[in-house]
């Protein structure tokens, strides 16, 4: 199994709680949700026999997050580990680019590519994505129905993330030219 589909399986707790949340208590929802969270981390050790960083941190997210709904009694919680994500990861990527040296531009150098200036400017980019992205998900954690939450955490992020990509790739291509 390679790295996309551990992706893929990335969303299965978020599916579960949806499905189990449509047809059962919040309470079933959610540990089903933290369940398959956990089942989601087996699966990456006993394949891979490595668990990712960003894997560790969702898990613990939602075990932190599924706990406190639990104990609420409502799955509002649970719904706002994107929000979170969101917020940490764009918060991450936006201090090590204002401490001056972006993530990106730090991997670029390990594999020998000297990073240039639109390298920066995307990972910054990316980051206030993330945040605004965050936020848009709590938006949508309180105001929308977890169906629509499902597909915002899902197959929304794809396409945001793909305009995203798709204007910044039309726009270096732009700048590009005009530096000729």
């Amino acid at each position: 199994m390679n790295q996309k589909q551990f992706f893929l399986i990335s969303f299965l707790p978020a599916i579960a709680y949806w499905y189990l949340e449509e047809n059962y208590s919040v309470k079933i929802a959610l540990i089903g949700g933290i369940a398959l969270s956990v089942v989601e981390m087996s699966l990456e050790w006993f394949i891979t026999k490595h668990i990712h960083t960003l894997s560790k941190f969702n898990f613990f997210l939602i075990l932190f997050l599924g706990s406190l709904s639990l104990l609420a009694g409502e799955g509002i919680w649970f719904k706002l580990q994107p929000f979170f994500t969101g917020l940490i990861m764009g918060g991450y990527l936006l201090y090590r680019s204002f401490k001056g040296k972006s993530l990106i531009e730090e991997m670029m150098e390990q594999m020998g590519n000297p990073p240039n200036e639109l390298v920066g400017l995307l990972e910054r980019n990316c980051a206030i994505l993330l945040i605004g992205y965050g936020f848009f998900m709590a938006f949508v954690a309180f105001k929308m129905s977890t169906s629509q939450w499902l597909f915002f955490k899902t197959g929304g992020f794809y396409i945001v993330s793909g305009i995203f990509f798709i204007c910044h790739f039309i726009y270096f291509r732009i700048r590009a030219k005009s530096v000729r």
